[in-house]
């Protein structure tokens, strides 16, 4: 394996990107081969290393999770000498890839335009809250805050619940995906056309283009699809958990579904229940018999019912038993990063893309903020890299972030 071409090698990624959406993207570049160098404010780095007290500091687990195979520089972006660097170091690379609000690149010296006449071969990938434009241009951008504007949080399975938050950086991780394929995306033209040009994505636009069958439906016909809204499916507490069932992809799954709770009679022969749309009318008083049925056995029970009616149905596991499902391991998501300063093995969650010839590689562990700060800027000003290096106003950043 030590040995094996990644698709990206060769592809030198200058990351300023930070905390979830961006470090998210550039893992996935590093995973298959990119050489990710992380531009990081001397003293402070990235503000997901403050994220969560814990015993490794700045390397804490969260910080982890999203930056393998990443070089760490310290760099006074807003010194003469920072700026010099970073424009020697766009001279060779292929990819700028920042998450900070709109302007703020440019601010700093690093915007589309003054890059792309170093290096015309450039890629300049950003990730924005709202995008570039509009009434919400300069709000920071956060996943929560996402959720909140595109309808995810104001959608859910009943109206008389409580709106919640996602209890996952949904909105992040989608986003960071998206920055990533944008960036692959002109990777691939720039074969063709010998340019490189400008990816742009935002939260915003990740969280409707994630709603894109429900948003069709509402404009093209005012009717709102909710897929957790199904009355027919659900999760539903057992005897000993819960369980989760999908009664869907069959011609009369209330019939499969009442034979599998061993109700006395077929529910969908009843004339309030005939017909998807009337079920759909009355889904509290089927979801009410279900849940009174489930109560009564275990989930594994259920589980064989179900599955002996070809019902689609699984346990409401938590993540804790998720990692340590087997399912989990035979599928390789569960992988070592190496071993940490006080000699413990680092666990972490793979890339989820598997390719047969060419899969992601750990290369490298999540940098030590800073580590590589003599390996790559020694190669453009020999001797100075530490002066490179020291805090001027580097620290006003975190607010324009």
């Amino acid at each position: 394996m030590t040995g094996q071409v990644l698709p990206l090698d060769g592809v030198v990624v200058l990351d300023f990107t930070q905390v979830t959406m961006g470090p998210s993207a550039t893992q996935v570049l590093g995973d298959f081969g990119a050489d990710v160098i992380k531009v990081e404010r001397p003293g402070t780095g990235d503000l997901i290393r403050h994220s969560y007290p814990d015993e490794a500091g700045l390397n804490n687990p969260v910080f982890l999770a999203t930056n393998r195979n990443k070089r760490s520089i310290e760099l006074d972006t807003k010194s003469a000498e920072g700026k010099a660097a970073v424009f020697a170091l766009v001279k060779t690379a292929d990819v700028v890839i920042s998450n900070f609000r709109p302007g703020v690149m440019d601010r700093m010296g690093f915007g589309y335009e003054a890059l792309a006449e170093i290096n015309p071969r450039l890629i300049w990938a950003q990730g924005t809250g709202f995008g570039e434009t509009g009434p919400y241009e300069y709000k920071g951008g956060q996943d929560v805050l996402a959720q909140a504007y595109t309808g995810v949080m104001f959608r859910r399975n009943d109206p008389s619940q409580e709106i919640r938050t996602y209890p996952t950086a949904l909105c992040d991780f989608t986003t960071g995906m998206h920055l990533a394929q944008g960036v692959l995306l002109a990777l691939m033209a720039r074969e063709k056309t010998g340019r490189g040009q400008k990816v742009d994505v935002s939260l915003y636009n990740s969280m409707l283009a994630m709603q894109m069958q429900e948003a069709c439906m509402q404009m093209n016909r005012g009717f709102e699809v909710n897929w957790g809204a199904m009355p027919l499916s659900g999760a539903f507490p057992t005897a000993d958990g819960a369980i989760c069932m999908v009664g869907a992809f069959k011609q009369n799954p209330l019939q499969d579904i009442s034979i599998a709770l061993e109700l006395d009679e077929d529910l969908s022969a009843r004339p309030e229940y005939s017909t998807t749309e009337r079920q759909i009318a009355r889904r509290s008083e089927l979801q009410a018999i279900f849940r009174e049925r489930y109560r009564t056995n275990t989930t594994d029970y259920w589980m064989q019912r179900l599955e002996a009616q070809d019902i689609l149905c699984g346990p409401v596991t938590s993540l804790a038993d998720a990692l340590e499902s087997e399912q989990t391991i035979v599928n390789g998501m569960i992988i070592e990063l190496g071993e940490d300063e006080k000699g413990r093995m680092v666990k972490a969650i793979g890339n989820p893309v598997q390719l047969s010839d060419t899969p992601a590689r750990v290369r490298l562990f999540p940098p030590r903020l800073g580590e590589h700060t003599d390996e790559v800027l020694g190669r453009i000003a020999p001797g100075n890299a530490a002066g490179l290096a020291q805090p001027g106003r580097s620290a006003g950043q975190v607010a324009e972030a």
